[in-house]
């Protein structure tokens, strides 16, 4: 591994309080894999024997029910995954695969618990990032029960806006089959959704979107700190 990958390992607040010794311990049989677009990483009902960091590149968060599949989550770098999986000791619950090429760090598994049991401080930022994650949860379901699609699409792209520093020209990171999955859509519904907003100022291209009007976004979507997390920067 480079120095520079360990550097950016180290910044994530996960690994911050961890002493050098248990950070060798984690790294050390650690590896660092390239991987192109679409390769699965992790399946559903297999056992832990990884954390994963996205390092660079996208990864999707996904599960398949008999003919069904719905994205969950896409996992943008630098985060992990799937920390509840590895500290339990047990079996994924969703599947993972990567959008565009990517580096994917992996931390074993048995490794990551042996630090946990020793070290405090790496214990108490496990139980933090688990917390965030499960707030994490509470807001995409508050927002796939609370909404509409036609306002799921306009608070994420008032979302992407805010990452972008207020950019009212949007390049979507992913397909729009995608984002429909993430929205809790059909591709169908996520064109009429786009077909709806046409009054709101939003106007789209393949993967180009103009945002004219974001206070009419707003005033459709009603961003809320208690459902968007990126309104907690405001």
């Amino acid at each position: 591994m480079r120095s520079e990958d360990l550097d950016l390992l180290r910044e994530l607040p996960l690994f911050q309080g961890i002493s050098d010794a248990g950070f060798r311990e984690l790294t050390q049989a650690a590896f660092l894999q390239r991987f192109p677009a679409q390769v699965t990483l992790i399946n559903e009902g297999e056992h832990a024997d990884f954390l994963h960091v996205v390092l660079e590149g996208l990864v999707e968060m996904f599960a398949r029910d008999r003919q069904r599949e719905s994205v969950l989550t896409i996992v943008q770098p630098v985060s992990t995954f799937i920390l509840a999986a590895v500290i339990t000791d047990e079996i994924y619950l969703k599947s993972a695969r990567t959008l565009v090429a990517s580096r994917i760090l992996m931390l074993p598994a048995a490794s990551v618990r042996k630090v946990f049991a020793e070290e405090p401080s790496f214990a108490r930022a496990i139980v933090a990032e688990l917390g965030f994650r499960y707030r994490e949860v509470v807001r995409e379901l508050k927002n796939q029960k609370l909404r509409t699609g036609a306002e799921r699409l306009a608070a994420w792209l008032l979302g992407q806006s805010h990452a972008a520093g207020g950019a009212r020209e949007l390049t979507l990171p992913f397909e729009k089959r995608v984002l429909a999955s993430l929205l809790g859509m059909t591709p169908e519904n996520l064109s009429r959704a786009f077909a709806t907003l046409a009054a709101y100022g939003v106007t789209s291209s393949g993967k180009r979107v103009r945002l004219d009007d974001p206070d009419a976004l707003a005033n459709l979507s009603r961003p809320s700190h208690f459902i968007d997390e990126w309104k907690n920067g405001d």
